[in-house]
């Protein structure tokens, strides 16, 4: 019995890996009513709002260093072609 159990345990603890970093923060759906919402929740949410500003912030630069360094190398492409 006990060896079912820990399989279980296992296995959610398995799939909670497979989750993004930020699973453990509630979703925001922009525009949602916040009325319902206590200052602590709002708090929380203002403070994962911030970190995913950051998050999506540091991905863009990358993805822009990925773009230039591409665009550099075809362009050394071209000019040796040429």
């Amino acid at each position: 019995m006990m060896r079912g159990m820990e399989r279980g345990a296992k296995q959610a603890m398995a799939s909670d890996a497979d989750e993004p970093v930020g699973a453990a923060t509630p979703k925001a759906t922009l525009g949602e009513d916040l009325s319902r919402l206590s200052v602590d929740e709002l708090e929380a949410r203002i403070q994962a709002l911030h970190g995913e500003v950051e998050r999506v912030a540091g991905e863009l630069e990358r993805r822009r260093a990925h773009v230039s360094a591409a665009d550099a190398l075809f362009q050394s492409r071209d000019r040796d072609s040429a």
